[in-house]
């Protein structure tokens, strides 16, 4: 058999295909202008939008109509309708924005607007886009920082004051909430990292998001490996808090690991704008450890019961002695 396979290798020639040169392919000037401003705006002809604004109004006529102040027709777009770029045109003599979009509308109507304006009034027809654009809205991230600051002291003197099991407190013996906790934090100043450092990668995944972290470079491709480490904790996390407690006691657990999740999400995200959470970010990891690997990694397990202790004697969960 050996000297079979031998026979055949030796008998066997390679096959190399020949390289046919292809002729460089050759843009037109309108071409080029249009590469460049995809390049540029992350968004060129027949990308869709979704109206976010509760209305948007386009002219009927040409954009040098209404620079020169021509009388002009309009009409309006209202929220959640769709509409796809169908043509862009830039006017340099506008003192307002040189840059005009024509848009088509779903029911056929096309019509124009200044980007500028039209930027403020829709989001890209982007699942990933539109929850982007909704947690970034500075109202909403105003509520949350008092909504959550208030719910979260709330329920904090709640659960201390029953003596409930509360993450870095009063914790039980699984690292999983800690590490949901610290991975949050790290997510949330690479989110705003992002944003200060990568503007243009940010804008690009903007209008082009994509939840594959090869995909990215740099900061981007760190912060959405972050977002699928979240979610693979959060479940390893779940999972464990349900072995380790009664669901009576789970539940008020996870809805207060919950809690402390939204905290590092808005402070760090905040934080880290101003970069003050760089240091936060130190100071609460060492924090969280510290607490962990102190006050609450059982390294024994007793024997009775099987249930994880701090330290030998009584065992807290059954009573039996452990020498």
């Amino acid at each position: 058999m050996p000297l079979l396979l031998l026979a055949a290798l030796l008998l066997s020639s390679c096959y190399r295909k020949p390289v046919v040169a292809t002729p460089p392919v050759e843009f037109t000037d309108r071409q080029l202008d249009s590469i460049s401003f995809a390049r540029t705006h992350h968004y060129s002809q027949n990308y869709n939008f979704i109206v976010d604004a509760d209305s948007m109004v386009l002219t009927q006529q040409m954009p040098e109509e209404a620079v020169s102040q021509l009388p002009t027709d309009s009409f309006a777009v209202k929220h959640n309708e769709r509409l796809a770029v169908a043509d862009i045109r830039i006017m340099p003599m506008d003192s307002v924005d040189s840059v005009w979009v024509q848009l088509a509308h779903e029911q056929g109507r096309f019509g124009w607007i200044h980007e500028s304006d039209m930027l403020r009034a829709v989001v890209p027809d982007e699942p990933v886009s539109q929850f982007i654009s909704f947690f970034s809205d500075v109202h909403l991230l105003i509520f949350l920082v008092v909504f959550v600051i208030v719910l979260f002291a709330y329920g904090m003197r709640k659960l201390l004051r029953r003596n409930a099991y509360i993450v870095h407190f009063n914790d039980i013996a699984t690292f999983y909430p800690t590490l949901l906790a610290v991975v949050v934090a790290i997510s949330a100043t690479l989110y705003s990292s992002v944003q200060l450092f990568d503007a243009d990668a940010w804008q690009e995944f903007y209008f082009h998001p994509s939840l594959n972290p090869f995909s990215q470079k740099g900061l981007l491709r760190l912060f959405l490996a972050s977002v699928w480490a979240m979610l693979i904790v959060a479940i390893a996390a779940v999972d464990d808090v349900l072995r380790h407690l009664s669901f009576a006691d789970a539940v008020p657990y996870l809805l207060g690991l919950a809690g402390v999740c939204a905290v590092c999400y808005v402070v760090f995200t905040i934080s880290t704008m101003y970069y003050v959470g760089y240091a936060l970010l130190l100071a609460y990891v060492g924090f969280a450890l510290w607490r962990y690997f102190t006050y609450t990694k059982s390294d024994y397990i007793c024997g009775n019961c099987g249930k994880q202790i701090k330290k030998k004697g009584r065992c807290p969960h059954c009573g039996a002695i452990n020498e």
